[in-house]
């Protein structure tokens, strides 16, 4: 398995897949596309194994083009939150799977069903953005670096992060501010 080249990862399922897009050298990278030469099946795997979500859905071409269908219907939801086409294309990916619940050994339970498991993953994004919305809105932030496509969920205690990694972009913005000041002076 190649290795995930993306620079933010581990955040929730739906922002992982919005930030399979993101900048380098101020060219825009795309894993799903082509990104370290990888092929968009191949880079689809990669993303699959990043939410162990590898052992139950193909890195094949049908459940490639339904992933990219829902990263484009969920950047166009958190990119203008509250705007109807945006969440008119998340409920078009929601229509093709279901919370089924159950009653397991350890109690109530939720399993989600597809009619065609291809739309499994991209299904379980669109979920994701639907547990972050309810959970806390406000907290679903794109990175404050004008620069950077990359998002993330602010698990800060104060709710204040603005940056994707302030080892990265942080530090950027820190550097350009302390330029811009030297040079007034």
């Amino acid at each position: 398995m190649p290795h995930d080249p993306r620079p933010l990862t581990g955040e929730p399922l739906s922002l992982d897949l919005l930030n399979t897009v993101w900048m380098r050298d101020g060219e825009r990278q795309d894993l799903l596309a082509g990104a370290e030469g990888l092929t968009g099946t191949e880079g689809l795997a990669v993303w699959l194994a990043a939410n162990g979500l590898d052992e139950r859905f193909a890195a094949d071409g049908p459940t490639l083009e339904h992933v990219l269908r829902a990263r484009d219907a969920l950047a166009s939801a958190v990119d203008s939150p509250g705007d109807p086409a945006g969440a008119a294309r998340v409920d078009e990916v929601l229509a093709h799977g279901r919370i089924r619940a159950r009653l397991t050994g350890e109690g109530p339970g939720e399993e989600p069903e597809f009619a065609d498991p291809a739309w499994g993953a991209a299904w379980l994004a669109a979920r994701d953005y639907l547990r972050l919305l309810a959970t806390a809105p406000d907290r679903i932030r794109g990175c404050a670096h004008e620069a950077c496509v990359l998002h993330f969920f602010d698990t800060s205690r104060n709710g204040t992060r603005r940056w994707c990694s302030m080892a990265a972009c942080g530090n950027r913005a820190k550097a350009s501010r302390h330029y811009a000041r030297s040079r007034e002076t």
